[in-house]
């Protein structure tokens, strides 16, 4: 069985975001980059179930400028086998990043996909459901646990209302939640290892996919600080600011 992951170079989520100054979008120069957290889980998760002897091959697969090389170069320090590189000069999209992988699926035929449930820069959550859905392909979001055996995978996802647990047959696409996994530490020697690993870069209009965006953005702005707290001497006080000051009771 064949696993394809997607992975996605965002601002590395130590750094503090900073808002250009034109409100054009993120200050993205001299900014530390990383694999999104929940891609990493994605990956995290193929390269066992690839250890567990239920796949055969984990594919990488990255849709962006070519500095994503070094994102999917991460990925296969994990335990990816080889890597995908889409690259685009334009703004891609969650519905253009999802039509892009279905055409990478249609090339590479994978069994399973799993995919982080979102990225961290624009939160969208949208990638997984628009590529089930462009594939017509049966989907699990928010999976927790995932078993795969005999065709069929079984997957445990997180609900408002606590633990569903749903049976899925082959081929299927997977969203991960926080809690599937702790991924590993590349050590040294995979890092070494993942320099020789094969790396494929594809021209993202090669494929016959339109990419143009849909949505424009026009201003990005910090949210409004928030006012420092203050100590109240008693409960009084505190019902008095609030009746009064807060304007709440």
């Amino acid at each position: 069985m064949k696993i394809l992951v997607p992975v996605k170079r965002v601002v590395d989520y130590n750094v503090k975001v900073r808002v250009k100054a034109d409100q054009s979008g993120v200050e993205l120069a001299n900014v530390k980059m990383a694999m999104n957290p929940f891609d990493e889980i994605a990956i995290e998760e193929a390269v066992r179930l690839k250890e567990a002897g239920v796949a055969s091959e984990v594919v990488a697969v990255s849709c962006g400028v070519p500095a994503c090389q070094e994102t999917l170069r991460a990925a296969l320090a994990i335990g990816a086998d080889r890597a995908v590189l889409v690259t685009s000069v334009v703004e891609l999209q969650p519905l253009a990043v999802a039509k892009i992988l279905k055409a990478i699926v249609e090339k590479e035929a994978p069994s399973l996909v799993i995919l982080g449930k979102q990225a961290i820069d624009d939160d969208a959550n949208q990638v997984g459901q628009m590529l089930a859905a462009l594939l017509d392909w049966p989907q699990a979001t928010f999976a927790s646990k995932v078993e795969a055996s005999d065709g069929q995978v079984r997957v445990t996802r997180e609900i408002d209302g606590g633990l569903e647990t749903l049976a899925m047959p082959l081929p299927a696409v997977i969203t991960t939640d926080l809690r599937l996994n702790e991924p590993r530490y590349a050590t040294l020697p995979n890092i070494m290892k993942a320099k020789k690993k094969p790396l494929e870069t594809v021209a993202g209009e090669s494929l016959g996919v339109d990419l143009a965006p849909r949505l424009t953005t026009l201003k990005v702005v910090e949210p409004p600080s928030r006012k420092a707290g203050i100590l109240v001497a008693d409960v009084a006080q505190l019902v008095d600011k609030l009746k009064n000051e807060a304007q709440v009771l």
